[in-house]
């Protein structure tokens, strides 16, 4: 059960953030077949490829396990904020705009 709300979040958040498999793949350094199947909910992922895969994502691995309400944003610094899941949505909304422009 556990892998497959996992992975259900985890492909929600990777389609959110408009990236596909083969880059979020590609910048965790996993296979985009292992990804699938993760989402899926037909494999697990170590400790280790889920924090990989959650700072690609730029969420938390709480969120990524447990679906807990906050997101966290990665600046340039590689210093972590962490804010509301309202904020993080709105955050995205905005540079949506932006990149629209």
């Amino acid at each position: 059960m556990l892998k497959r709300e996992m992975g259900k979040r985890l492909e929600e958040v990777r389609e959110s953030r408009g990236l596909t498999r083969e880059e979020v793949a590609e910048k965790a350094g996993i296979s985009t077949k292992f990804l699938y199947e993760v989402e899926r909910g037909k494999k697990g992922i170590s400790a280790q490829t889920l924090l990989k895969l959650a700072q690609t994502l730029a969420v938390s691995t709480d969120y990524l396990l447990k679906g807990e309400k906050e997101a966290v944003i990665w600046n340039e610094k590689k210093r972590l904020n962490t804010i509301d899941a309202e904020k993080a949505r709105k955050v995205e909304e905005i540079v949506e705009l932006i990149l629209e422009l």
